[in-house]
C-alpha cells in the first residue's frame, strides 16, 4: 500500500467513523491527508470505493481479533468468551461510535449498493464464525445460539455508544454466560428414553 493510500484510508476511516459516511465529504477527506483530488480517485475511483476500503478494514482487524482468541489455546466456551471480551473492549474505547456496519447500514439502506453488501458480507461470516465457536462448545443448535450472540451484540454496540458502557457491557457479559450455560445444562441434562 503506497504511503499516499494509506493516509488517505487512515484519515477517512477515523471521520467516516467519527462523523458519519455522508457527513464527510472528499473534500475535508483530500485536505486532510494531504493529497490532491487526483491521487485520491487513483486510488479510490470513488467515494464509495473508499467507504467499502474503510469497512474491508474493519472486517479485517475483527476477523484479525476472532483468530487472535482462537489461537491462544482456550477451552472452546473460553474462545466465545474472548471474542466477547473483544467486543466489550471496542464499547469501553475512546470515541466508540457503535459499530461501523451498522452505522453504514443505516447510511446505504438498500442491499444492492457496495456499501451495504460489505455490511452484509462481513456480518455473514461473523455469524457464521460464532456459529462454527459455538458448535466448538457441544452446542447442539449452534445456529440460533449464534444468532442470539450476534443480536446481544448488535444491541451492546447500540447501547454502548448512547450511555454508560460498563452496564452494557456488564449485560451483554451475563448475555455471553448466559448462553453457554444454558449450552451446559441441556449438555448435562439425561435424555428422555
Amino acid at each position: 500500500m503506497s504511503e499516499a493510500r494509506s493516509r488517505l484510508l487512515g484519515t477517512a476511516s477515523r471521520l467516516f467513523y467519527m462523523e458519519g459516511l455522508h457527513a464527510v465529504g472528499i473534500d475535508r477527506i483530500v485536505a486532510e491527508a494531504n493529497v490532491t483530488r487526483a491521487t485520491l480517485y487513483r486510488h479510490f475511483p470513488s467515494k464509495d470505493d473508499l467507504v467499502v476500503a474503510y469497512l474491508t478494514g474493519s472486517d479485517e482487524q475483527i476477523r484479525a481479533q476472532v483468530e487472535g482468541a482462537r489461537s491462544a489455546g482456550r477451552s472452546p466456551a473460553d474462545v466465545v468468551r474472548a471474542v466477547g471480551e473483544t467486543i466489550t473492549d471496542g464499547i469501553r474505547s475512546d470515541g466508540f461510535r457503535g459499530c461501523a456496519f451498522l452505522n453504514a447500514a443505516a447510511e446505504y439502506p438498500s442491499s444492492a449498493h457496495a456499501v451495504h453488501q460489505a455490511v452484509l458480507n462481513h456480518r455473514q461470516w461473523f455469524l457464521d464464525t460464532v456459529t462454527e465457536l459455538l458448535a466448538a462448545t457441544g452446542e447442539s443448535a449452534p445456529e440460533p445460539a449464534a444468532r442470539h450472540f450476534v443480536m446481544l451484540r448488535d444491541g451492546a454496540m447500540v447501547a454502548g455508544c448512547l450511555s454508560d458502557p460498563e452496564p452494557i457491557c456488564e449485560t451483554f457479559r451475563l448475555g455471553v454466560d448466559g448462553l453457554l450455560k444454558y449450552r451446559d445444562a441441556s449438555v448435562l441434562k439425561p435424555a428422555k428414553l
